[in-house]
């Protein structure tokens, strides 16, 4: 099995999470290359622009137009052949402005969420819909590693908000038909060598993933 890893930086602790589950990783932007693999990762990174969702800049740190361009093209290629993908933290993101939603640029509570000195943040998430991965894995409430400040507003359209922070800050996102999985927390940050004791471990998330990819 391969999955395209569409990202640029820090990809080290995605590529080692997709390893441990025997999956070939493949990084690359090109719609072409990505799609031979069996499934997509968009992982975390800076804010997309907010002409995607029909705003100007209000809070976004400055975008990387490129980036945002080429991963919508990747992703829009991998909803069309309903591929599994599954986004994390900026991927979430891009996943609910893809199917039409929209951004908060910059949470009111961001403070519980950022990142502190290079350390992500904890809190807790609580499941709102009954029998959902995320539920069945780590029960109706649970803590999580953060370390963003934007967060989802407008649901997209076919998507499914499955967790909320004790502020109302979506967690978590499933499609009602696409086989596409999205966290706003970080679970390869919670998996294999790099589990933490203050948050669930983030393994069945990718195994779950895995389980896509099988079809």
């Amino acid at each position: 099995m391969k999955v395209a890893l569409a990202g640029t930086e820090n990809l080290t602790n995605y590529i080692a999470a997709l390893k441990a589950n025997n999956i070939e990783v493949i990084n690359t932007l090109d719609i072409d290359e990505a799609l031979k693999c069996d499934g997509l990762l968009l992982p975390g990174g800076g804010d997309m622009d907010p002409k995607y969702y029909g705003e100007e800049m209000n809070g976004s740190d400055e975008p990387d137009r490129e980036l945002d361009k080429a991963q919508w093209d990747v992703l829009d290629a991998f909803v069309k052949e309903k591929k599994p993908v599954l986004g994390i933290c900026r991927g979430m993101q891009l996943i609910n402005v893809y199917f039409g939603g929209s951004l908060y640029q910059d949470l009111k509570t961001k403070d519980a969420h950022s990142r502190k000195n290079g350390v992500d943040s904890v809190h807790s998430v609580k499941s709102i819909v009954g029998d959902n991965l995320f539920e069945n894995l780590y029960g109706k409430e649970f803590f999580v590693n953060s370390a963003h400040h934007q967060g989802v507003k407008k649901i997209g359209e076919g998507l499914i908000s499955v967790l909320e922070a004790n502020d109302g800050v979506c967690e978590a996102l499933l499609h009602k038909d696409l086989p596409i999985v999205a966290t706003q927390f970080h679970p390869e940050r919670m998996s294999y060598k790099q589990r933490r004791d203050d948050t669930v471990v983030g393994e069945g998330i990718f195994e779950y993933f895995k389980s896509l990819l099988k079809g």
